[in-house]
C-alpha cells in the first residue's frame, strides 16, 4: 500500500484544473499562464485553463484563489503586486499572501523600463534627471501598474529628481499618451514596451536590472546610471491554496519546473521579454519574504495607496 500523499500525487489530476488570472486578458500575465496551462495540459492528462479575475490591482483574483478548495484544482498566477506589495498599498486585500497561499515555482522574472517619447530631450536616465532639475513641476511620468508606481517612487528617492506621476489604468492607454506626446515619459515592462521600442515610437533611458541583459540589448541599467545598486523587477509565480495537500505542490513544482526548462518554452518567455524561473516551494516562500520585506517599507514611506 502506497502512503495517501504519494497515492494522490500518482493520480493527480483527475478532472479539469483552473489558473486564476488577476488580470485582464492579454497582459504579459496572462499570455504566460496560458503558455504554462497549455505545456500542463499535453503533459499531465487532464485540461489546465485560464480563468482571468481582474480588478482592485490584482486582489479580486487573488482572493478568489485564496478561497479555493484547496485540492490542487485551483492554481493562481500571483505576481509581485499581488504576493509583495499589495498588502501594504491597501487597508484590506481580502487574503494574507503568507498564510493563505501555498507557493508551487516562480515562473519568470520581469525587468522593467523607463522609456521617453522620441522627441523627449533626454537619452539617458542621467540625462532625465538633469531635464528634470532643470524644469522643475514640469515633467509627467505615465504609471500604468503598481510596479511602475514603485519603481517611480525609488527612483525620485535615489535621485531627488522633481518628476510627477501619472497613474493609468493600464499599459495601453498610457503608451498611447506618451507616443501621442502628452506625456513624455513612461515606466512599464520589456513585454508592454518591446514592440513600441523596436518600432522606434518610444526610446528606452534604462532598464531596472543591475546589469545589462541581452532582453534589451544596448540599453544600460539605471544601476549604472549615477543610481548604483538600482534593482527593480516585476515577477510572476504559480500559488495554491493553503491546506493544498503536499503531495500535490511537489507534483505540479516538479512539472513546471520541467516545462520552464523546454527550449521552446524558454524562447517564448525571452520573446516577452521574461527571464524563465524556477525553483523549490520553499525557495518561492523565502523569495516572497523578502520582496515584502523590501518594499513595505518604501510603500510606506511613499504614503502610496492602492486605487
Amino acid at each position: 500500500m502506497l502512503p495517501a500523499g504519494a497515492a494522490l500525487a500518482q493520480t493527480y489530476p483527475t478532472q479539469t484544473a483552473r489558473i486564476i488570472v488577476p488580470y485582464q486578458a492579454g497582459q504579459g500575465t496572462d499570455v504566460v499562464a496560458r503558455y504554462v496551462a497549455e505545456e500542463l495540459t499535453k503533459s499531465m492528462g487532464q485540461t489546465f485553463y485560464v480563468e482571468n479575475k481582474p480588478g482592485a490591482g490584482g486582489n479580486i483574483g487573488a482572493e478568489a484563489g485564496a478561497r479555493a478548495a484547496p485540492d490542487g484544482y485551483t492554481l493562481t498566477m500571483g505576481t509581485n503586486a499581488t504576493h509583495g506589495m499589495n498588502e501594504f498599498l491597501y487597508p484590506s486585500t481580502g487574503f494574507s499572501a503568507e498564510r493563505d497561499f501555498v507557493p508551487i515555482i516562480l515562473v519568470g522574472m520581469l525587468p522593467m523600463v523607463i522609456a521617453a517619447n522620441p522627441t523627449f530631450a533626454a537619452n539617458s536616465v542621467q540625462d532625465m534627471v538633469a531635464a528634470a532639475r532643470a524644469r522643475p513641476d514640469k515633467i509627467d511620468v505615465a504609471l500604468p501598474s503598481t510596479t511602475a508606481r514603485i519603481v517611480f517612487e525609488l527612483l525620485k528617492e535615489r535621485t531627488g529628481a522633481p518628476l510627477f506621476g501619472v497613474p493609468y489604468k493600464g499599459s495601453a492607454t498610457a503608451m498611447t499618451e506618451v507616443m501621442g506626446g502628452q506625456v513624455p515619459l513612461i515606466v512599464d515592462t520589456i513585454t508592454a514596451l518591446r514592440s513600441h521600442l523596436e518600432a522606434g515610437k518610444l526610446k528606452a533611458l534604462g532598464i531596472t536590472t543591475l546589469k545589462p541583459s541581452d532582453l534589451l540589448a544596448g540599453v544600460k541599467p539605471v544601476a549604472e546610471q549615477g543610481v548604483p545598486g538600482f534593482e527593480t523587477t516585476a515577477w510572476l509565480a504559480l500559488y495554491v491554496p493553503h491546506g493544498t495537500p503536499s503531495s500535490v505542490v511537489g507534483r505540479l513544482n516538479a512539472e513546471v519546473a520541467r516545462i520552464l526548462a523546454l527550449p521552446e518554452m524558454r524562447q517564448r518567455l525571452l520573446k516577452l521579454g521574461f527571464e524563465p524561473g524556477g525553483g523549490t516551494p520553499s525557495e518561492l516562500a523565502a523569495f516572497g519574504s523578502r520582496e515584502r520585506d523590501k518594499w513595505g517599507p518604501v510603500i510606506k514611506a511613499a504614503g502610496l495607496r492602492g486605487d
